[in-house]
């Protein structure tokens, strides 16, 4: 599995000017391919920065981003190809629609790539059945979509390309929760359909403990913890130290401890919390 490194990387938004503003402070990271890994932090930690670099859209102002062990500002002329392998969705999908229809968007990435015709239009069709959205809104105007179908959209235009990585910047943010898990449920189908490595970029616990295997923490432009998600929920104190909340499963469990029950293992979902509960009933657990 691909795996993406970053060796003491910065990143300096203005630098040499009075608006100088350090965004990432000497970053050394490895991301795992093959899993979901969740980016959280306050706002202003580097989140969204950090995605922009994995992705190849920034450079890094020092500091090296590996990609299956190769530079990928070795030979900056072809970094365009990164892009095909590193599929970014951002945070406001309406940045990454513009051509006139949804068919010419999705297949904007697959035309790039020099796929045929036929190539063309077998993923166009793919992509956006894998979003939910039926192939006659193909030949509509993307912005006659509603916020959340334009998500999807958008989503389909990088998964059209296919990408060894899927990375998204806040792909369920304004979201009710229908819309969450069709966006959310849809990126964890198709990591388990492709292999795919996902880096999903969230302010929502919920959604990091649900669909993520790893979480790293930013905290002031820096790595402030990184972990599977139970090793990282284990430490609420910490979490809520650096501005973040925890899952509300977690914080009923913390509280739980606090009164004197003891768990065997922590919870932070609800399907984890419905085991240990019916542990605990069963006599499983010690008080």
């Amino acid at each position: 599995m691909t795996s993406i490194k970053l060796e003491k990387v910065s990143f300096i938004y203005s630098e040499d000017t009075p608006y100088e503003k350090i965004a990432l402070n000497d970053i050394d990271l490895e991301i795992k391919g093959g899993i979901t890994t969740g980016i959280i932090g306050h706002t202003g930690s580097g989140k969204s920065t950090l995605a922009q670099l994995l992705n190849g859209l920034i450079r890094p102002t020092s500091g090296r981003i590996l990609y299956d062990g190769n530079d990928i500002w070795e030979k900056p002329k072809e970094i365009s190809k990164l892009r095909f392998k590193v599929g970014l969705v951002m945070q406001y999908p309406e940045y990454q629609l513009f051509e006139e229809t949804i068919r010419a968007d999705i297949a904007y990435g697959p035309k790039n790539m020099g796929l045929s015709e036929d190539e063309i239009d077998e993923r166009v069709k793919k992509a956006i059945d894998f979003v939910g959205l039926g192939e006659e809104v193909l030949d509509k105007s993307p912005f006659e979509l509603s916020g959340g179908q334009k998500r999807r959209v958008a989503i389909a235009g990088i998964i059209a390309m296919e990408p060894e990585v899927l990375l998204l910047d806040e792909p369920a943010a304004g979201l009710d929760p229908a819309g969450r898990e069709g966006i959310l449920g849809g990126i964890k189908k198709y990591r388990d359909n492709t292999g795919a490595s996902v880096i999903i970029v969230s302010h929502s616990m919920e959604d990091m403990a649900k669909y993520c295997d790893e979480l790293i923490v930013m905290n002031k432009s820096e790595v402030y913890m990184q972990g599977r998600c139970e090793e990282v929920f284990s430490h609420p104190e910490e979490l809520v130290s650096v501005g973040l909340d925890i899952p509300q499963v977690a914080q009923v469990f913390a509280k739980l401890r606090a009164l004197g029950l003891e768990f065997e293992s922590g919870a932070y979902t609800v399907d984890q919390a419905i085991v240990t509960l019916k542990k605990l009933l069963l006599g499983g657990e010690s008080l």
